[in-house]
């Protein structure tokens, strides 16, 4: 993709951004999607068929540059984000979401995060499951490992959404902690 694709790209996944953050998935139309990023509509749809994929695109665009680690490509982990990523995976998420990096943490707990949070949680399902230290915890724990890593994952949305909810001024190493100690994963 060349950079003035990218640029066109950007604008359209900006001004679905900025028109989820104030009205229902649904309710969204390409020509407010368009107009907001002043492209044409055949621009539009050389990028993505429909709007149901453009919401496929921005999710793989949000959460890839994390979940790229599972198969080890830290040297491509840039896409929307431009980061380091931490030692822990974890940590490294908080810290995104503590950032409101590219409103993902809107996402994940606003009006439209039924569709974010499917597609969150079933990559952070592989993310968890490709994890080194998993085996290990889980053999020790003597429990299944879909369930614990099932558990894992729902506790992470959870806590993102308590997170938020109770407007906490604790910080991503904060709530990272709290993670770790509940589940014991530290």
């Amino acid at each position: 993709m060349d950079r003035r694709q990218r640029k066109t790209r950007e604008a359209i996944f900006k001004a679905f951004l900025t028109l989820l953050e104030h009205k229902k998935y649904s309710c969204i139309t390409v020509g407010e999607i368009i107009e907001m990023a002043d492209v044409g509509r055949a621009t539009f749809y050389s990028h993505f068929e429909t709007k149901d994929y453009l919401l496929k695109e921005l999710c793989t665009e949000l959460f890839c540059h994390v979940f790229d680690s599972i198969h080890g490509n830290v040297n491509e982990h840039k896409h929307i984000f431009e980061c380091d990523i931490s030692e822990d995976i974890f940590l490294h998420l908080f810290r995104h979401l503590e950032n409101n990096d590219n409103h993902i943490f809107t996402l994940l707990v606003g009006e439209n995060n039924e569709f974010f949070l499917d597609y969150f949680k079933k990559e952070l399902k592989r993310l968890i499951a490709a994890q080194t230290d998993v085996a290990e915890f889980i053999k020790n724990k003597n429990i299944p490992g879909d369930f614990w890593i099932n558990h894992v994952s729902c506790c992470f949305v959870e806590t993102v959404r308590w997170w938020f909810s109770n407007k906490s001024k604790c910080s991503a190493e904060t709530i990272y902690g709290y993670f770790v100690k509940v589940l014991d994963i530290g």
